[in-house]
């Protein structure tokens, strides 16, 4: 008998963030962040110690989903920032590395934890309020007559994953490609209740990225379907194609009888019988002038010989994933049962043609109203295939909220290094009612303020990943980078043409000063509303309710990390 070991106590940890290994660890996983932030953000490689699977990857969704941390106050940010990486796809290590200067900093000031909480959600309120204002400065209204706009949004996310490995036409090639992709998704006819359409990816890997190309309709694998062969698809008198789409197995194989007893009477035989119901169906599909039959699982190859006989194109093995997007797209309603069909459950299409690509044969589904379209997505390798994937879907979430709430915010840092401008002027203006209404002091609220822009001024300064500088100027409140080998003591006007977003040059004296340097002067004008030069060839934006959400997401988990007393750990 194995020997049972004594319970052991839960572990008590008091004030986690006073001892040196997660402080230690806070900073590591800082840095790790920070070396992946941008376009130029270095690459990981995380695999886990027995093999396997290695995931090569910039981007957070991929980051936080394969590092495992185990200490748990880095359980509470990766799982805040997990939570809102699931619902805004962008804006992830912005997110993750803003919480992680937050700490860094709070916890150096000599201020009481409470304090600092105080004197922080005030702070954001402040951000929060200037950022959906009409007057703030770092916004974009998103124009959705216009491409203009939501090209530079989409391209900005290309540009911004360095494992997708594109050149600036490919990034340009796909750029059209997933806003056409999306224009696909937009309903014709608005109704009350608009809901979106899907766009379904279809990976071809190891062919060149502008061979990628955008369909409307479905496309569904179907190997053994042959080119050369005519394919002959009957119609309604109105020239539709009629479909009926089964959710259930059409295999012919006996049903799983969950445990229980199946009594068969002498002389039958259940697989015959099982085929018979199916040939069945078969006839009342023809009947009804279906002409395209689509199971989710297989179809007996019976079945499909009758069918194809008779007029009728079956398509098998369609999956899961696009039973949705099907039934969307035809107005189908799956079908469950072998053994009863609804004159209600039939949809529509317009046509049916055999595609080729990469010598893979498609089905080629064109529906009557485009609200499905197929992204035939190419890259040169697996890793940059799978790396390119996420950043379309990411790219399609973000157009996605941007229809819900038509803005975006300037990129390249400067939101960042605005913002930390704007809280500078905002708060050397505050009444003494409102240091009482903190319980805190004008010193108090001015250090814990001091760390709150600083936190957002390394977040932009993390763009930079060559030991250049980086500068803020002191009209706009823009980031400025400079490159790497010039002395401190420049004139930053000869190194320096446009601003981190590309909103704004270098031709006026912009009065710049080094980030991370001492205490800013606050910026004397607005950033102009109207962008001086033309938007789509320079401008990078970020989406903005993702950033939005992150700054909320990272001050409060910082704070309610700065919060945590104690920690107790079942060490069972």
């Amino acid at each position: 008998m194995a020997r049972l070991e004594a319970k052991k106590p839960p572990l008590f940890i008091g004030e986690p963030l006073t001892k040196d290994t997660v402080r230690q660890s806070l900073s590591l996983l800082g840095g790790i962040l920070k070396s992946c932030y941008g376009p130029a953000g270095r690459l990981k490689q995380l695999h886990n110690g027995g093999g396997g699977y290695v995931c090569t990857t910039s981007q957070s969704s991929a980051l936080f989903s394969c590092l495992s941390v185990s200490h748990p106050v880095l359980r509470v940010l990766t799982a805040s920032v997990q939570n809102h990486i699931s619902r805004f796809s962008d804006c992830g290590l912005f997110t993750a590395i803003l919480c992680c200067n937050l700490i860094e900093h709070f916890k150096s000031l000599n201020v009481a934890s409470c304090t600092v909480i105080k004197i922080s959600n005030h702070i954001l309120n402040l951000c929060m309020d200037y950022l959906k204002s009409e007057a703030c400065a770092c916004r974009v209204s998103v124009d959705f007559s216009s491409i203009e706009t939501l090209l530079c949004l989409v391209r900005s996310i290309l540009m911004s994953k360095p494992a997708c490995m594109l050149n600036k036409p490919e990034v340009d090639h796909l750029t059209a490609l997933i806003l056409k992709a999306f224009m696909f998704t937009v309903p014709c006819h608005v109704e009350t209740n608009a809901v979106l359409g899907k766009c379904v990816i279809v990976p071809v890997k190891g062919r060149r990225v502008v061979d990628s190309t955008v369909l409307p309709g479905l496309l569904i694998e179907a190997p053994e379907i042959q080119l050369a062969k005519p394919i002959t698809v009957k119609r309604t008198c109105s020239n539709m194609i009629k479909t009926a789409l089964f959710c259930v197995s059409m295999s012919g194989d006996l049903c799983n009888s969950e445990g229980g007893v199946i009594t068969v009477p002498q002389g039958i035989c259940l697989e015959m019988s099982e085929l018979n119901q199916l040939l069945n169906i078969g006839k009342q599909l023809v009947d009804a002038e279906v002409g395209l039959v689509v199971c989710q699982k297989v179809i007996h190859p019976s079945l499909k010989q009758y069918l194809q006989e008779n007029q009728v194109m079956a398509v098998d093995r369609a999956g899961l994933s696009l039973m949705g997007p099907l039934s969307r797209m035809t107005g189908s309603n799956p079908i469950a049962s072998i053994h009863s069909l609804s004159p209600s459950c039939y949809g529509s299409l317009k046509d049916v043609r055999i595609e080729n690509f990469a010598s893979k044969h498609f089905v080629h589904l064109i529906p009557n109203d485009t609200v499905v379209c197929s992204l035939i997505l190419c890259n040169r390798n697996e890793t940059a295939w799978d790396e390119l994937k996420r950043a379309c879907e990411t790219a399609e979430h973000v157009l996605q909220l941007t229809m819900k709430e038509p803005l975006a915010l300037l990129g390249g840092g400067c939101t960042e290094t605005h913002l930390a401008s704007y809280i500078r002027h905002k708060t050397c203006s505050l009444s003494t009612s409102s240091f009482k209404d903190m319980d805190c002091s004008r010193t108090q609220y001015q250090l814990v303020a001091d760390g709150f822009c600083r936190s957002l001024e390394s977040v932009a300064c993390s763009l930079s990943h060559d030991g250049g500088e980086t500068l803020t100027d002191m009209v706009y409140g823009h980031c400025w980078f400079v490159p790497s080998g010039f002395p401190s003591v420049s004139n930053w006007s000869d190194l320096v043409s446009k601003c981190g977003c590309g909103i704004n040059g270098s031709a006026e004296n912009l009065n710049w000063r080094l980030l991370q340097g001492q205490f800013g002067s606050p910026i004397i004008l607005g950033c102009p509303k109207d962008p001086p030069v033309k938007v789509a060839d320079f401008l990078t934006l970020d989406c903005f309710a993702a950033k939005c959400s992150g700054l909320q997401v990272a001050v409060e988990t910082a704070n309610l990390i700065l919060d945590l007393s104690c920690v107790i750990e079942d060490q069972n």
